[in-house]
């Protein structure tokens, strides 16, 4: 093996270098820079810590068996949220059952089928639009335009955050169907397979990591709103008592966690609303947990 010869050049090279890195001067401009990006990055972990903290220590001696599988009853002197998490059960599973195979299928239509041009520019617009406009008047949206017809529901209250969720998981799709490369694509069709099996077993399960984070983020945009459904889905609070009832239970006034916390605060009921906080906080923890877990579950770049 050949060696290359040091030059005089590459010498003084070396040395200033390393002379640059031991002589480095003190700049007083990114010492403070330095210190305010820890300072906000210190800020933002004390903020999340103190309301964290706060809502548990008000509300986790709230929680108990009682508190979490009965409901509000006078006559029995029982206050509990069991219908409300059943509510909010519901509402989360109609919404993705809806909002899912449609966000996911525009996402593959813009990706992969639609040629670039002034229509995907315009349904991508429309889709940003769509994720800025607040809650309230998709609310107000969702109450004429679906609670003319099915009235104060939660089917009503599950259509009308589909229309709230799916730019989310739309955008979140096509973004990760744009990272798979462009390799993949090319090699499953150079070797004969079809368009539709080339998204179907290729692309999706390589961009699986990205939808799935989609589609959990808008399980706690559902987990947490309040406004649309306060217009739509009602605050009814019972429990079905047949197994029929499960199915009519859909078509029935159904306030969620958030719903019940809004009503508790209104009436001052502070203990009951910083328990159902809690519960809501633990929620969100366990939504972000799973969000890492399944990213990680299908993420193909660490499979071996």
């Amino acid at each position: 093996m050949t060696e290359i010869a040091a030059t005089p050049y590459t010498a003084a090279v070396c040395e200033n270098s390393t002379a640059s890195i031991y002589n480095k001067k003190f700049r007083l401009s990114d010492f403070i820079l330095s210190g305010l990006i820890n300072l906000s990055a210190a800020f933002a972990i004390l903020l999340l810590i103190g309301i964290m903290g706060y809502v548990f220590f008000r509300g986790l001696p709230q929680i108990s068996v009682e508190f979490l599988t009965t409901v509000p009853s006078t006559l029995k002197g029982t206050f509990g949220i069991a219908g409300n998490i059943l509510n909010t059960i519901y509402i989360i599973l109609i919404t993705l059952l809806i909002a899912t195979p449609l966000g996911v299928g525009s996402a593959i239509y813009l990706n992969e089928y639609a040629k670039p041009g002034k229509l995907v520019r315009i349904i991508e617009f429309t889709t940003e639009t769509l994720s800025g406009i607040p809650s309230i008047i998709f609310g107000l949206f969702g109450m004429v335009f679906f609670g003319n017809v099915l009235g104060y529901s939660i089917l009503t209250g599950a259509l009308t955050l589909t229309l709230m969720i799916l730019p989310l998981i739309t955008r979140n799709t096509q973004e990760a169907l744009k990272t798979v490369p462009m390799s993949y694509r090319s090699g499953a069709l150079g070797i004969g397979a079809t368009k539709w099996y080339m998204i179907r077993t290729i692309l999706l399960p390589s961009a699986m990591p990205g939808i799935i984070t989609g589609v959990i983020l808008a399980i706690g945009r559902i987990v947490g709103e309040s406004a649309a459904l306060l217009f739509t889905a009602g605050s009814g609070f019972l429990l079905p008592k047949t197994a029929a009832g499960l199915f009519k239970k859909i078509f029935e006034s159904g306030g969620t966690l958030t719903i019940q916390l809004y009503l508790c605060m209104s009436k001052a009921q502070y203990d009951a609303a910083f328990g159902i906080a809690a519960v809501l906080l633990i929620i969100v923890l366990f939504i972000n947990f799973l969000t890492k877990v399944l990213s990680s579950k299908f993420d193909v770049s660490k499979i071996d």
